[in-house]
């Protein structure tokens, strides 16, 4: 793991974000999509605003579900992203205290609208993961840059990571063609 975190750390620094293909085992990437297809206990995913969550479906169309501890697939993964975590804050000093994150299922027509993980100036969503365990045709994640310019356009493949500073980068998921199943996380200052 040390050679992905290390190559995440250096993205972090020098443009900050990086998308990674083959970025976890293949036995623990094929697992995660299994438990994920269940699709048990998903809910309408909502927005919030000013700690304000609301179901709005002209700004974002996907279901849900939280990661737990489990002993299992769950628990590999937050073992992976806690590694991340304690690799950032022994190099980049970011005092990460905290890593939240879900599943998400995309149907076919769902998208989330352009946003950003965190407001400039506050303190508590700091770096963002995008973690794909299906490939699709649509469902793509459009970065762009604090001006709004377009960086990337990272199509959904299985097994691909994408980290970036939250209060940095404004991105959306355009209209899924296909189902599209992916993990979102976020490490924070935090703890809610």
């Amino acid at each position: 793991m040390n050679k992905l975190y290390e190559k995440i750390c250096s993205s972090l620094v020098n443009v900050g974000y990086c998308v990674i293909s083959d970025a976890l085992e293949q036995e623990l990437a094929e697992s995660l999509l299994v438990f994920a297809e269940k699709e048990e206990g998903y809910k309408q995913a909502g927005i919030s605003a000013k700690n304000a969550l609301h179901i709005d479906a002209e700004r974002r169309r996907d279901k849900i579900q939280w990661l737990n501890e489990d002993n299992g697939v769950q628990s590999e993964y937050l073992s992976v992203m806690l590694g991340l975590q304690e690799y950032l804050n022994r190099n980049l000093f970011l005092g990460l205290t905290y890593f939240e994150s879900h599943f998400a299922i995309y149907g076919e027509g769902d998208f989330y609208e352009k946003h950003v993980d965190a407001f400039k100036n506050s303190k508590n969503r700091v770096v963002t993961s995008v973690y794909y365990l299906n490939s699709t045709e649509g469902g793509e994640l459009l970065v762009y840059d604090e001006d709004e310019k377009l960086l990337k356009t990272i199509l959904p493949k299985s097994n691909k990571l994408v980290i970036f500073l939250s209060d940095k980068f404004p991105h959306e998921v355009l209209i899924a063609k296909s189902k599209r199943y992916s993990i979102a996380g976020w490490f924070r200052v935090d703890k809610i």
